[in-house]
This record gives structure tokens, sequence and C-alpha cells, in this order.
């Protein structure tokens, strides 16, 4: 059809298609049922029935703009249109022309405007050439079977003289990809557009001659394997004819007899027996063979009916745990509540009004602490109360999530992961699972392990756990997990979301010497090979082990230094230097040599500028000073010590709340602007961090700046605000600990914090005098030789604020008990 002039006076609506390009001649029926399609289709109809055709750059795009579109396409008349009930519009219609889009419109619809699209014929004899080649090409596609083209519109294509048009029609009927298709519709000339149809063509054919050629190795190839599989099948009957046995049938019944004893879920059964058949008919030499030979096995030793009847009496559970540890108050009472609850379901499962399921599923717990308090022992304890199995893995360092999820079977050398193994090596479905060291997991290119944890730890999702080597379910809810850790904070928290925290705090010093008494020495005793009328250790001589020799929070180097007492009392009676050894307080530096750590003891008379405060490690708590001077120079804040930034932050809020406060204290403006105040904390050698001895600074700032002394059998802890407000703060039970070794009478802590007092034990309570505040200027009256009203006299008898006497009034010494 020729070129109509007079599409390019006005825009013309665009029918975006997608995977498919129209070429100049060309009839074809378009299945319309985008709006945006269906608004240019009614557009069209509405003028002079005239539409372009213009692919889409990326087809999964449902609302193309002109960006979207490709800058050339085809013009088109519409033939015919139908609609359909679903809405969407079948049309036919004729291209007629190839045409530049100067400019996109998109609105209502996306029309363009347009001009010509030139395509000269370039060289003639060229394109000739390149005409024949390309129509030869064609015709051995057709001949060999390559593309499957119907025999009509292969005569047809085949019967066109023009070469252009020859090109096109191969294009549209051969399966090129869109961008091919799209730059042959560009092509500057006949002669370029031919041969870039024939690149296409020869690649075509190169790739089916490719193609033959590896289906014909293939089919070689499992020849040969037929041909082999007859053979070992004929030299397997020949074994059994001479040998009168059958050992591969016999495995493969063996096996068969095992999945059906175990009672597999639906799903397991199915993947079971398609290996089962798989593994009956390979040679059983293969190493094929030996990878499903190994799965089979795993499958029929997981203990998939296999549970453990738990023990529900409460009082042999009860004195089970008292015999193994000292203490422990909360985490005991936390096992006997849930065994006070498996009980009252397993009566109710019994009467008919629970379900079986909802009795097994077991909590996750998590144990968290310092090292050595105890934290693994105590989940074989539960194990051993319960009468469950125990099963512990450790994951410190466990970099690779196929640690917990296993390998896939087409790796060589695959496995389990370690729940599965563990589970495997419990023999029942609901062990007493430990995850210990969970916070120390790692993350490598391999994956993050405590992201696979996540399903594990979920009661919710661990009924239907996915093992990569197994392949299918193995139910985890009857599981009762316990994970261990020394820090919660370093767990993620979508994990730690999973679990129920327990802590473990630090234990005091009484705690350890009956624990030493208890467990500790006599299994040194047993493992030197003494005998107990051997050797005696007095309870003075283990608390000076305890507070001289050994510093932790758990009893791990306490046991090492009770080993090497009785090692030594053990070679003086080989030798025969002694029948019996007895170790007092007076004579433990014989036997270990001198004191290795002397606590901070309280100050020697109250000073100015030096402040008592406490501060939590794990391994235990423990007293520090914070010593201020005041030296004339160009002002500002010196701090030394190897203080964190948030320790720094707590000097410069003190040095705020005291230049606010100058008035009041008698603090001379002179001295904040031109002397220099430095403070310190030793041990200059150990870095320190956190904000809890906010108070202590703000003392001894304010006591080196008014020159009231500070009194040195008070120790504090809390964080400080700007405006002298005392925040919580953690670790309060070890840090009282700390203070009351080092012979510390008063203790002052934040009024938030006074709940946490419920855990100190009654005699530490009584031996203590605790003074809660909530304000700066209540922690300075306690803290001041003299009180509050010492400072407040410098500033010429000022008196603070009316809110700060009011609180001053409302803390009285009742309140402080």
């Amino acid at each position: 059809m020729a070129l109509q002039s007079d599409i390019f006076e006005a825009p013309i609506p665009v029918c975006p298609v997608r995977g498919s390009v129209l070429y100049p001649t060309m009839v074809m029926p378009i299945d319309a049922g985008r709006a945006v399609s269906i608004r240019a289709i009614n557009a069209a109809l509405d003028r002079n029935r005239t539409i372009l055709i213009v692919s889409q750059r990326d087809r999964e795009t449902e609302e193309p703009t002109g960006s979207d579109l490709f800058t050339v396409g085809t013009a088109c008349n519409i033939l015919r249109m139908k609609r359909n009930p679903n809405g969407s519009i079948q049309m036919l219609v004729q291209a007629f022309a190839r045409v530049r889009v100067k400019r996109y419109t998109t609105g209502e619809l996306i029309e363009a405007e347009v001009e010509p699209f030139e395509v000269p014929l370039g060289n003639a004899v060229t394109l000739e050439a390149a005409f024949r080649e390309l129509k030869e090409k064609f015709s051995d596609i057709i001949e060999g079977g390559v593309r499957n083209i119907q025999p009509e519109v292969a005569q047809f294509v085949m019967n066109l003289e023009d070469a252009g048009q020859f090109a096109d029609y191969v294009a549209y009927h051969l399966d090129f990809r869109l961008e091919d298709k799209q730059a042959i519709l560009e092509a500057e000339t006949v002669e370029a557009r031919v041969r870039r149809v024939l690149v296409l063509i020869d690649t075509e054919i190169e790739l089916a001659e490719t193609q033959r050629r590896v289906q014909r190795e293939v089919k070689d190839e499992i020849d040969r394997n037929q041909r082999e599989y007859f053979l070992r099948e004929q030299i397997k009957a020949l074994q059994r004819e001479l040998s009168g046995s059958d050992d591969g049938d016999d495995e493969v019944e063996t096996f068969r007899a095992k999945l059906e004893e175990l009672e597999l879920p639906e799903e397991a059964m199915k993947e079971a027996e398609r290996e089962l058949n798989r593994l009956a008919r390979m040679h059983p030499d293969s190493a094929e063979a030996s990878v499903i030979r190994t799965y089979l096995t795993t499958l029929t030793e997981l203990p998939w009916n296999e549970r453990s009847q738990d023990r529900l009496d409460i009082e042999v559970a009860k004195q089970t745990l008292e015999e193994d540890h000292y203490g422990l108050e909360k985490i005991k009472d936390r096992i006997l509540e849930y065994l006070a609850v498996r009980k009252l379901k397993a009566d109710r499962a019994a009467r008919g009004e629970l379900d079986q399921a909802e009795v097994n599923r077991g909590p996750i717990l998590l144990f968290a602490g310092p090292p050595g308090v105890g934290k693994t022992s105590i989940a074989k304890s539960i194990a051993k109360a319960l009468g469950r199995e125990y099963v512990r893995i450790s994951l410190g360092g466990a970099r690779d999530e196929s640690d917990i999820r296993g390998h896939r079977r087409t790796y060589i050398g695959s496995m389990p992961g370690r729940i599965i193994q563990g589970i495997r090596q419990a023999g029942t479905k609901n062990p007493v699972f430990l995850l210990d060291e969970i916070d120390k997991l790692g993350m490598s290119y391999q994956g993050d392990p405590s992201s696979a944890l996540l399903e594990v730890l979920d009661p919710a999702q661990n009924s239907g756990f996915v093992d990569h080597y197994l392949g299918v379910p193995f139910d985890l809810s009857e599981v009762l997990f316990i994970a261990t850790a020394n820090y919660a904070q370093n767990i993620p928290e979508a994990l730690l979301d999973r679990m129920e925290l327990l802590e473990f705090s630090s234990y005091i010093e009484q705690e350890k010497i009956e624990i030493a008494k208890r467990y500790l020495l006599p299994r040194q005793i047993e493992e030197n090979g003494l005998k107990p009328q051997q050797i005696t250790i007095s309870d003075g001589a283990i608390a000076k082990v305890i507070t001289s020799y050994t510093r932790e929070a758990g009893v791990r180097n306490l046991e090492r230094t009770i080993g090497t007492l009785a090692r030594k009392a053990a070679r003086r009676i080989a030798e025969g230097e002694s029948k019996r050894v007895r170790i007092t307080e007076r004579s433990l530096e014989a036997f270990l040599g001198p004191e290795r750590f002397s606590p901070e003891s309280e100050g020697e008379e109250n000073l100015v500028g030096v402040a008592t405060g406490m501060y939590y490690t794990p391994v235990g708590g423990d007293i520090l000073f914070v010593e201020t001077s005041v030296t004339k120079g160009k002002g500002g804040l010196v701090l030394t010590g190897q203080l964190g930034d948030v320790m720094k932050e707590s000097a410069r809020a003190a040095l705020t709340y005291a230049r606010s406060n100058a008035e009041r204290f008698g603090i001379p403006q002179e001295v904040l602007d031109n002397y220099e105040v430095h403070i310190h904390v030793p041990a200059g050698a150990t870095p320190k961090e956190g904000p809890s001895a906010g108070v202590a600074i703000a003392a001894s700032l304010i006591s080196a700046l008014t020159g009231v002394p500070v009194r040195k059998d008070v120790a504090a802890t809390g964080e400080i605000t700007l405006r002298g407000r005392v925040l919580p703060i953690g670790g309060l039970k070890e840090k009282i600990l700390g203070a009351k070794r080092a012979g510390i009478r008063h203790i002052l802590f934040p009024e938030k914090n006074l709940p946490d007092l419920g855990d100190i034990p009654a005699h530490l309570r009584r031996s203590l005098e605790f003074h809660p505040v909530a304000h700066l200027d209540r922690a300075l009256d306690i803290f001041m030789v003299g009180g509050l009203a010492a400072l407040e006299a410098r500033g010429g008898g000022k008196s603070a604020p009316k809110k700060a006497r009011r609180r001053r009034k409302e803390e009285s010494p009742a309140a402080q008990a």
C-alpha cells in the first residue's frame, strides 16, 4: 500500500505491543486487553482508522509511557474489529509503512508525532547476492526441520521477490530476540536489513547443528549406559545362580522393612520410597548408590516416633536440682514451673480435654550470664530431672548456614545439619537440646547461621523444620531447646525475641564457699587420687582463695585453684612427707604463692575531689575512685584513665550541672573560666566505659570545685542528666557485692533500681545501708561531708530552689530504708 501522507499531519494513537514486531505489508490479528491499548484503538476508529504499532522495550511493563517504547514503529490500518464480553478487543490490521517517532505524548492515551522512515536499497549487487544467500539458507531451514513453519507459510515467503519484504517475513516467522527483530525494522537500508537477517539465520542454523550433535552424543551415551546396565544385570544373575544369594535385593528389602516399622509421615515416606526404587535399579557398587544408601541410613536412624517418657514428679525434680546446684533459685523455679504446667496439661490430655501435640510443645529458654556460673551444667540437670536425653552442640564460631540446615545431597560429602545430627544422636524426638554459645555465631559469604536458627527456635514453625540434606519436614516442636550466651545483647533481635531470657548473675562469696565445699572440693579430691580424710581445707582458706587468688563471676578458676591445692597435697602424701594435709588461711601462701588480686578497699580518709564509684564486668563487681583536680590554666576539661565516649559524656554533663549551680554552691566564675578541671579514673591501663559512673564523677567534680570533702564510706552508681536527674543502671547486684568486699557501708543508687534490691541476699541487706536517690541534690546530700548544706553554705547561704527543697523533704530517711 502506498504511503499515506496525511498521517504525518496529526498525532497518531499508539498501541504498544509486547514481544513482537510488525513489518510493512503484513496483515495480522492483534488481541488488546490493556486499557492503554483499548483507548488507542477507540481513538483510531473515531478518526481515520490509522494506528501506530510500537514494541515495548520491557514486556513486563503494564502501563507503558513514551519512554518505555522504541522510536521506530509500523503505521497500520484497522481492517476489522471485534469486542469481546470480557472487555478486550480483537482487531485485524494491515501494516503499510515504517515510521520514526519524533515525539510521544502521554495523556489519556499515548499519541505520537511521526515522520517517514525512508529506506534506500543500498548497493544493488551486494543486495542481490545477500538476497540469494538468504533464500538458500531459509530453504535449508525449512527442509531441515530446524523450525516448525507451516508449509503454506513457507511457500508464500519463498515466492516473495522483493528482498526487503522477504527479509521482513523471515524475521517475523523465525524465533529471533525482540531486540534483533526491532533492529531489522530500524535498518537504514534494504541491504543492511537483508544482511542482518542473514547473520541471524546463520546463527540459528549453527545452533541447530550443535543441538543435533549434542542429542547424538547423549543418545550414544544412553545406549552405552543401557548396554552396561544389561550386562551388569546378566552378571548379577549369573552370580546369583553361582552363589544362591541376592545381597542387593536383601539390602533394599531391609531398608523397606525398616521404613515400614518407622511409620514415617506421608511426605517423608514418599521421598524414601522414591530413593529406594532408585537404589533397586542401580548397580550396588556405583557412586550414586552409595549416596542413596547413606541417605536412607540417615532417614531410618532418625527417631521419627521415639519419645522419652517425662518424669512429672515435681518433688523428685526439685530434689535433683538441689543436689546438683547450689543457689540459682530463679532458674530452678522456672524449671519446676515448666514441670507443673506439663503435668497439668498431661492430666487434661488424659481426660481428652487437650490435644497431645499441645502437651508435647516445649519452650525455648535462653540462659544468659558470665562464664562459669553453671549455665551448661544446669541444662544437664534439667534433662536428668525430666528423664530426657541430653544433647549439646557448640555454636561458637559457626559461620555457615549449612551447619544448621545441612548440605544438599547434590554436593559431594553432604551431611545433615547439626540439629538433625543432634536428634539422631539423642535417639528420641524430645531431648533437652543445648545450643551453647549462641551469642558467638558468625557470618560469612556462606550465609548467616543465626537466620537459619529462626525457624528452629520458633515454636510456631519448628514442627515442620526441613533440613537441606533430608529434604522432608522433621518435627522439632517436642524438643526442649536451651540456649546459652554470655552477652544477650550480641544475639540478633529477631532471634532473641523467640526465646525466654533467664539471667544468671554472679555468685556472691558465701555462695562460692558453699559450692566449693559441696561440689568442687569433693570432685577435685576424687580426680587427684586422694581420699577425703587425707586433705582438709578450712573455710577461711577457701574464702581467701575466692578473694585473693581468683577474680571471676563463676567458679571455674576457683575449681582450678582447688585442684592445684589437691595436687600439691597429693605430692606431699606420695613423697611420704605427711599422711594428712591441712590447708588454712595462714598456710595458703605456701601452696599458692603471693596473692594475685588485691581488690580496692575503702579510702583511708575523707578527701576533697575523690569519690567512690562502682562498676560491673563479666567477672564480677568492684569499686573505683574518681579523682578530680583543679589547676590554674586556660580553662576546659581534661579526662584521663582510658575513658570511653559514654563516660566522657557523663563528665561533661557533671561539669555543666556544676556550672548551672555555681552560684548556689559558691563556685567562683573565675575558677570555671580560668582553671583547668582534670578528671582521672585509675587504673589508667584499663579501658572503662558506661554511664553509671555519672553520680561519682559529679560528686568528685563538685567537691574539687568547692573544697568540700567526699565521704569515704559511700559508693555510688547511677547515670545523670544535665538537670540533675539520676537514671537507672544495670548490674546493681554485682556492684553491691563488689562494694561489700571493699568494706563500703553506704550504697547510693538510682531510686528506679529499688526493685533490684530483691535479688540481694537478706544477710547482705542487713549489713549495708542503702540510699535510693532520684536527683543529684539528694546524692550530694549523702555523698558530701556535711551534706548539701555544706555546699549551699559556700554560696552565701542561698538555698536550693523550692522544687529541690520539696524533693529533699519528700526523700525522708524513712523513704530510704
